[in-house]
């Protein structure tokens, strides 16, 4: 019997707020809380067998992957399928084409709508969905289909304290 592939589909980690950059939207890059919840993901995954990093070409996605390259000596390659307020059908097709052990990058509104999709197909949600920035969906594929599917919150993050 063939062992499932393992995909990561990551949502993007924090970037600073889209209604105070004056720039294109596209450059937005991580705040620096993102590039900690980058590093956390990162951490996390690096313990596991990844094969390929693919983000949106969105700055901020490709700095959400960029540590974990850092981790495994893997470049991170933008696909245009992952575009943010780009149809969800090309993504999973993307699904269904990359290695096992690949880790996609995309956006808030593309993941729960692949998401979505895949349950309509008969993807079987293990975990209640979280749609927080940095959240990880797992999700194995059996031959063409996505089978089985949940999600990992976005990593805790150490609070400073203020106390002396």
């Amino acid at each position: 019997m063939e062992r499932a592939a393992v995909i990561y589909f990551v949502r993007h980690a924090k970037a600073g707020e889209r209604r105070l950059w004056e720039g294109d939207d596209v450059d937005r890059p991580l705040s620096k809380t993102g590039w900690k919840q980058s590093t956390a993901v990162a951490r996390r995954l690096a313990k596991k067998d990844i094969a390929a990093l693919y983000a949106s070409p969105y700055i901020r996605c490709m700095q959400t992957l960029e540590p974990l390259g850092d981790l495994t000596g893997l470049k991170v390659q933008a696909d245009g399928r992952l575009f943010e307020g780009e149809p969800f059908e090309p993504v999973v097709d993307l699904l269904n084409e990359v290695e096992d052990g690949a880790v996609l990058c995309s956006h808030g509104d593309i993941i729960p709508e692949v998401i979505t999709a895949l349950v309509r197909r008969g993807m079987e949600v293990e975990t209640p969905p979280d749609w927080s920035k940095a959240s990880v969906w797992v999700l194995r594929r059996k031959g063409s289909r996505i089978t089985k599917g949940k999600v990992w919150p976005a990593p805790k993050l150490a609070v400073k304290s203020t106390k002396k």
